[in-house]
Order: structure tokens, then sequence, then C-alpha cells
């Protein structure tokens, strides 16, 4: 039997939002054990005087737990 857990996380680029979910993941992987994958929830630009600035995106990562 396999056992999952979630957790959310957010992370921001200055490139794209690919970029911010790839950032996003290989942090997540220096923390946590057997990332499986992730749900992208929220996609955020921030704008300063109409240009964009950041991407952010919000994302639900799944890990499996050790025994």
């Amino acid at each position: 039997m396999t056992v999952a857990k979630i957790t959310e996380i957010s992370s921001t680029s200055k490139k794209s939002f690919d970029d911010a979910v790839e950032k996003g993941i290989e942090r997540a992987h220096k923390t946590l054990q057997n990332v499986t994958g992730a749900w992208i929830q929220e996609m955020k630009v921030d704008v300063d005087n109409g240009k964009i600035k950041a991407y952010r995106v919000n994302m639900k990562v799944t890990f499996i737990l050790n025994d």
C-alpha cells in the first residue's frame, strides 16, 4: 500500500510560468523525497508600469511517504 501527502507551495520566475513550475518542483525535490506530481492551482503575474515583472504559480505537490 502506498500513502501520499500533498503540500502547497508558491514559486516565482522572471521568465515564464513554465520556469516558475520547474523551479518550484526542483526546490520541492530538495526537501521532499519521492515527489510524484503537482497540480497547478493558480497562475498570477506581477505587473509594474504596464509590464510583466514576474510569473507566479501556486501548486500542490504530491510525494510518497516512506515506510
